[in-house]
């Protein structure tokens, strides 16, 4: 028998038959901003949260792989054909540096935690997506974040169809009351809150920071309302000088908060290492108990199978190289975030020296770490004003829009500190403040306001 080309021709897919979080807006941001920014690459970008890359070095990679190396041998008492074997085959699901990343977390942060309720994870979303799909047992199973909140943690929900209730971002972080509010009604209307997410230090968009007294008032909801915390942090290194808050899963004494952590910014990005401390444990139907972690590696297990040893080596020779210390590897790169963001914060004052009478409605929060200042505008914010200031301006940033799940930030911008050099801060502020005064004289009464950007 004799098939044409047309018979052999595949049917076109639909959207509609295939999962309805591919045409939610939420998974088309992080397109979208990358795409912006590949149509305009001369453009200066303030868009991506992207670390520094004036500390990467290549020769550094093969430094850090011998360390590893070595430290298998030394430490572990490995023969060279077990460190090959470490390097090359399919590792362990949980990873093959929990060792060195609990030494880490104690000496860092203050958690003492068994190794083996840590996950080694590709990058901190799949521990956060490990995490949700986990809680998701059925539909009335949803998860609580602060808006804005991250958009990775709304484009994870969708993957695992887990609703996402918001909490209002109050002036330390977290709107308490609203958060007790929420999970009273939302247990009150039959669904079943499993966990808040929330990145306590310098918040990815806004840069808030929870207080100390705070952290301690949402362990005691978290224990009273049965709530599991998923504790967020990429960016508590990099704060400006003086006494760093504690972590939540340092003042966590029942088991509540799920630690999420990265190198991403505080290693390199490009190795895509991550992790999730879950030391909380599961019961089984016979009784049987095991670690929250061993219930994610199952799940990891059929997703990534585990990852890579080779990007695990070079993330575990950087902490061997700093004495299991990532304060110590991140010196250089805090210092350079803290005169970045003083750069931007100090190049707004002076571009808009009294927002209230030579600027009115143009505003911006001054965070005390982290990589993200928001900027608030007397007019709209939106993809098409990001196009306009891209195409006309030659400046990028990121509307606060995405950071809503449905409506919020409609008059507000993103601005990321730590990507660019200082002379890019400021010509880029300088391209800002003259997008700015082109739109507030359209906005302005007998300005060309009608005229489409």
């Amino acid at each position: 028998m004799n098939y044409s080309d047309t018979d052999l021709a595949a049917d076109d897919l639909h959207t509609v038959e295939l999962h309805s979080s591919l045409s939610d807006p939420a998974l088309s941001s992080m397109n979208f901003l990358n795409e912006v920014s590949n149509r305009f690459p001369d453009a200066i970008s303030f868009a991506a949260g992207r670390p520094s890359e004036k500390f990467f070095e290549v020769d550094s990679v093969h430094r850090y792989l011998d360390l590893f190396c070595q430290y298998l041998r030394d430490d572990l008492g490995y023969d060279e054909e077990q460190v090959r074997r470490t390097l090359f085959q399919y590792g362990r699901t949980k990873g093959v540096i929990t060792e060195l990343i609990a030494q880490s977390l104690a000496i860092d942060e203050r958690i003492e935690v068994d190794p083996e309720s840590i996950v080694v994870t590709v990058g901190c979303q799949e521990a956060l997506y490990l995490c949700l799909r986990a809680l998701r047992a059925d539909d009335r199973d949803v998860v609580l974040a602060v808006f804005p909140a991250y958009v990775g943690l709304i484009g994870a929900a969708r993957l695992v169809d887990m609703t996402v209730l918001p909490v209002r971002e109050g002036p330390g972080g977290v709107d308490l009351d609203d958060l007790v509010s929420v999970v009273r009604k939302a247990r009150a209307s039959g669904l079943r809150p499993r966990a808040f997410y929330l990145v306590p230090d310098f918040s990815n968009p806004s840069g808030t920071t929870l207080s100390t007294d705070d952290r301690h008032t949402l362990l005691h909801i978290a224990a009273e309302h049965q709530l599991l915390l998923l504790e967020d942090n990429p960016y508590g290194l990099f704060h400006e000088q003086g006494d760093r808050q504690p972590t939540l899963k340092s003042l966590d004494r029942g088991r509540r908060v799920v630690y999420l952590g990265s190198f991403a910014k505080t290693g390199m990005p490009g190795v895509r290492v991550g992790y999730a401390v879950a030391d909380q444990t599961v019961v089984d139907h016979r009784g049987g108990r095991a670690l929250f972690a061993d219930e994610l590696s199952k799940i990891k297990s059929m997703l990534t199978v585990n990852t890579s040893p080779l990007a695990q080596a070079v993330a575990g020779g950087k902490l061997l190289e700093h004495g299991c210390s990532l304060v110590r590897a991140n010196v250089r790169e805090a210092e350079n975030y803290r005169d970045n963001r003083r750069r931007v914060l100090d190049g707004l004052a002076k571009r808009f020296p009294d927002s209230r009478i030579e600027s009115p409605g143009v505003s911006w929060n001054t965070p005390s770490g982290g990589f993200f200042v928001v900027v608030t505008v007397p007019f709209q914010v939106d993809d098409d004003l990001l196009e306009y200031s891209a195409r006309q301006y030659g400046v990028l940033w990121t509307p606060m829009c995405h950071f809503y799940d449905g409506e919020g930030g409609r008059n507000q911008l993103r601005l990321a500190c730590s990507f660019l050099a200082p002379e890019l801060i400021e010509s880029g502020l300088d391209r800002l403040a003259a997008l700015i005064a082109d739109r507030r004289e359209r906005e302005a009464p007998g300005g060309n306001g009608a005229e489409t950007v």
